[in-house]
């Protein structure tokens, strides 16, 4: 498997990070098995805005994402364009599972160059996560 090729933070990534660690803090829903906020994310779009979202565990695989409800909250704004993005946990940086990944693409094809933070000091763009995309 070849590394990936990665990137220090800049000053406006390490605000992102900050952004998303506010919102995370995992708190229980209706059922026993069900939590929200375990996960935040925040993403910074081309025009310059942040938008962050947290998760939804919830029964039967109807959950979502942090960058899901991230992006739902960008795309309410009626932009498409992700310049850096970002997940954490209470543990820290999470990079975005394979749904995530292939939502992002989907969104804006110029996506493939969004930022993606993988840990306290590296990002990689986005389609070194998705060497081989089907769209």
């Amino acid at each position: 498997m070849q590394k990936l090729i990665t990137n220090p933070l800049t000053a406006d990534m390490r605000r992102l990070v900050q952004e998303a660690h506010q919102h995370v803090g995992e708190f229980q829903l209706s059922q026993e098995w069900t939590v929200a906020g375990a996960v935040a994310s925040a993403l910074r779009t081309g025009q310059g805005h942040i938008y962050t979202g947290i998760c939804g565990e919830l029964l039967c695989g109807i959950g979502f994402c942090a960058e899901h409800a991230a992006v739902a909250s960008m795309l309410k704004a009626r932009e498409t364009r992700i310049e850096s993005i970002v997940a954490v946990a209470k543990r820290g940086i999470v990079p975005p599972c394979g749904r995530c990944r292939e939502m992002l693409i989907q969104v804006n094809e110029a996506n493939a160059l969004t930022q993606v933070i993988l840990a306290d000091n590296e990002w990689v763009v986005l389609s070194a996560l998705l060497p081989a995309h089907w769209l």
